[in-house]
C-alpha cells in the first residue's frame, strides 16, 4: 500500500499553510504557541474565515457544504491547522453533531441548524457524561418524557466542555426507560436558553473553566428536536464516537509540539549544558517520535480504507489511534514540563503587569505543569482508552 502524498495533495498543503499563514491573527498564534486553548473570540472568528474560504466543515458532504475533498486533503488540512498552530473548527459542531444531522437528521434540521453551524452562529456542546455514566456511557439516566409535542428532560449530564459559552446542546437522554442499556436511548438537540436548565462551572486541577455540570429540570424539547428515531439514539452516538476518537490521533499537534519541544531544550541548561544533550531526555524525545511515526503510518492506514468505504459503521481501528495519540500527547507534556523544571509551576499571563514574581521564568514555561496535569483527562474523554481496548478486543480478537 503506497502512502506517499500525490503531487496534488502536495499542492493542496501549501494551499493551505499560505492561506493560514496569510489569514491567522498573529495575537491568536502566539497564544496557542504557548500552548494555551484559544479564546471563544479567537474561534469564533477564525472559523467564520473557514466558513468564507469554504473550508470550516471538511467532513460534510458538497450538498451540505463541504469542500469535496478527499480522505488525504482532509487529514492535510487538520494536520496544517495542528503545526501552524491555529485553532480547529469546533468539532462539536463540525466533527460530530453537524454528521450526525446529516446522516440522521430530517431535511428540516439539516436546514435549520447546518448552515449556523458552519458559520459558529450557534455554539454547541456535548451532553452525553453523567455521574456514574462516563465511560460506561449506555448506564446513562437522564429521561425524557414525552408530552404531546414535547418532551419533558430531568436529569444532570457533567464534564459538559464549554457548556458556558454554548447555545445548544445534543444530548443522549433515556426515552425507555425499561429496555436494554444501549436500547431506550435518543438523541436530543436542546436549546441551551431554555428554562430549567443550570450550568454550573467545574473548575479543573489547574484552576481552569472549561467544563462543567449542568441540570435539567423539567426542561421542555420539542419533539421536533429528536434526531433520527426515538430510542435509537445509541446509533447516533457511536457514530459521533467514532468520528471523535479519529480527531483525537492529532498527529500535527503532536509534530509542532515536539518541534517547540525541541527548540526550548536546546536554549535550556541542565548542569551548564544544553538539556538536549542529555543522551536520558534525547533518547526519550526519539521514542516519541517513532511511536509518532507508526501512529502516522495508521492514521494513513484508516485514510487508505475511507476511500473504499461504502457505510457508516465506526471504524474500530479509530480506537488505536485515539489510544496512542492521546498517549504522545500526555509524553510530549510531560516532556515539556521536564524542560521548564520549576518554573513549570510559575502560573499567569507572563506579559501582564506584576504577574511575574520569578523575573528569571522564561515566558514559554509559565503554566506548563497546569497544562500537563489538565491533559491527564486525554486519555479518558471520548471512551477512555481501557473501554477503547475492549472495544478492539471484541473488533479483531472475537473476545
Amino acid at each position: 500500500m503506497d502512502f506517499r502524498f500525490t503531487p496534488e495533495e502536495i499542492a493542496f498543503r501549501q494551499e493551505v499553510r499560505d492561506f493560514i499563514n496569510r489569514e491567522l491573527p498573529p495575537a491568536t498564534r502566539e497564544h496557542m504557541l504557548r500552548g494555551k486553548s484559544p479564546t471563544k473570540e479567537m474561534v469564533v472568528e477564525w472559523q467564520r474565515k473557514l466558513n468564507a474560504r469554504g473550508w470550516a466543515t471538511p467532513e460534510w458532504p458538497v450538498e451540505y457544504g463541504g469542500p469535496g475533498w478527499t480522505p488525504a486533503q482532509k487529514y492535510i488540512f487538520r494536520e496544517e491547522l495542528q503545526m501552524a498552530p491555529a485553532p480547529q473548527p469546533l468539532a462539536f459542531n463540525v466533527n460530530m453533531c453537524g454528521p450526525v444531522i446529516i446522516a440522521f437528521g430530517t431535511e428540516e434540521q439539516k436546514k435549520r441548524f447546518l448552515p449556523r453551524m458552519a458559520n459558529l452562529d450557534d455554539w454547541w456542546c456535548q451532553g452525553f457524561s453523567e455521574p456514574g455514566a462516563g465511560s460506561d456511557l449506555a448506564s446513562l439516566k437522564t429521561r425524557a418524557v414525552r408530552e404531546g409535542d414535547y418532551y419533558i428532560v430531568n436529569g444532570q449530564k457533567t464534564w459538559t466542555t464549554l457548556a458556558h459559552w454554548a447555545d445548544w446542546m445534543f444530548m443522549l437522554v433515556r426515552t425507555d426507560p425499561n429496555a436494554k442499556k444501549q436500547e431506550g436511548i435518543s438523541f436530543l438537540l436542546v436549546d441551551m436558553k431554555s428554562p430549567g436548565i443550570t450550568v454550573r462551572p467545574i473548575i479543573t486541577i489547574e484552576g481552569g473553566h472549561e467544563v462543567n455540570e449542568v441540570f435539567f429540570d423539567n426542561v421542555k424539547v420539542p419533539v421536533e428536536n429528536l434526531v433520527g428515531e426515538e430510542n435509537k439514539g445509541w446509533d447516533c452516538a457511536k457514530y459521533l464516537l467514532g468520528n471523535e476518537r479519529f480527531g483525537q490521533a492529532r498527529v500535527g499537534a503532536s509534530r509542532e509540539r515536539i518541534r517547540r519541544l525541541k527548540a526550548l531544550a536546546a536554549e535550556t541548561l541542565d548542569g551548564g549544558r544544553p538539556l538536549i544533550e542529555d543522551p536520558d531526555f534525547r533518547r526519550r524525545i526519539t521514542e516519541i517520535e517513532v511511536e509518532l511515526k507508526a501512529l502516522e503510518m495508521s492514521v494513513m492506514r484508516v485514510i487508505a480504507r475511507e476511500t473504499k468505504r461504502r457505510d457508516t459503521k465506526p471504524d474500530p481501528t479509530t480506537s488505536v489511534l485515539k489510544i496512542k495519540g492521546t498517549e504522545i500527547q500526555q509524553a510530549v507534556s510531560e516532556l515539556l514540563m521536564k524542560a521548564a523544571g520549576p518554573y513549570a509551576w510559575v502560573d499567569g499571563d507572563p506579559d501582564a503587569e506584576g504577574s511575574n514574581e520569578w523575573d528569571v521564568a522564561p515566558d514559554w514555561a509559565f503554566g506548563l505543569a497546569g497544562i500537563y496535569f489538565n491533559w491527564r483527562k486525554q486519555s479518558i474523554y471520548g471512551g477512555s482508552n481501557e473501554i477503547q481496548r475492549n472495544i478492539m478486543a471484541k473488533a479483531f480478537l472475537g473476545l
